[in-house]
């Protein structure tokens, strides 16, 4: 049976029962499972801490385990706590300063900006990267007022993994996306169907097709197969 825990005991709260070699161990496993979640977060992607860089954000979690247990814990010296708190400190303090002194450390760590939409054409290549989804893109768009791509000249998935537009000045036409295709989807036409008038779009990454009777088998921009008629520019705003 273990001895009951002598409240407000100070050598256990701040030393516990460990080897001195122990605080060696500490450092050694604090920097092994920085190294880990750092590789971990950048294999995944930093969307998800849009308002954190990466390394801000391991720092938050590392800290917040830390404080955690050692409060919590009554086995967990608080010098321990204390220590690993001062290492992941001083990992964050260095990350710091090579990722300002170094423009390749930065990139390697917070990642870079990346092209997702070209003159009302989306970059398929960059989605399928990123993970992200045309549904999840198209939602952002309608955040920020766009109805249909033909009024987007640039946009971007920036390295904080927060979206950001450029209006087309003046619009030109684009595959629509307001209403949103889960509420009233665009009629969708297979490859070689007849179209009576206007111009042709692709479903799949916007490129514009014109002067054609019949829809393409596939689009050259992405080799998509599904098309629909494009929405028309429209004037732009006062």
């Amino acid at each position: 049976m273990e001895d009951p825990i002598v409240p407000l005991e100070l050598t256990r709260m701040f030393f516990g029962t460990d080897p001195a070699l122990f605080y060696l161990e500490i450092v050694v496993r604090t920097c092994v499972v920085y190294t880990y979640a750092l590789l971990l977060i950048r294999w995944v992607g930093g969307r998800g801490i849009a308002q954190m860089s990466t390394v801000e954000f391991l720092l938050v979690i590392a800290l917040g385990s830390a404080v955690g247990d050692a409060m919590f814990y009554p086995e967990v010296p608080l010098l321990h706590a204390m220590l690993v708190i001062t290492v992941v400190v001083l990992i964050n303090k260095v990350l710091d300063i090579l990722i300002y002194r170094f423009k390749s450390m930065e990139k390697a760590l917070d990642g870079k900006t990346a092209e997702v939409i070209s003159d009302g054409v989306i970059n398929t290549k960059t989605l399928r990267d990123n993970k992200i989804g045309k549904s999840e893109l198209f939602e952002s768009l309608r955040e920020q007022g766009y109805v249909h791509l033909g009024e987007v000249r640039q946009a971007y998935l920036e390295s904080s993994g927060r979206f950001s537009f450029f209006r087309a000045k003046p619009a030109r036409p684009g595959l629509p996306i307001e209403p949103a295709w889960d509420v009233s989807a665009p009629r969708m036409l297979g490859p070689g169907t007849e179209i009576d008038a206007g111009k042709l779009v692709c479903c799949d990454c916007g490129a514009i097709v014109e002067g054609v009777a019949k829809t393409p088998a596939t689009c050259r921009q992405c080799g998509g197969t599904a098309w629909t008629i494009a929405a028309p520019a429209q004037p732009d705003n006062p």
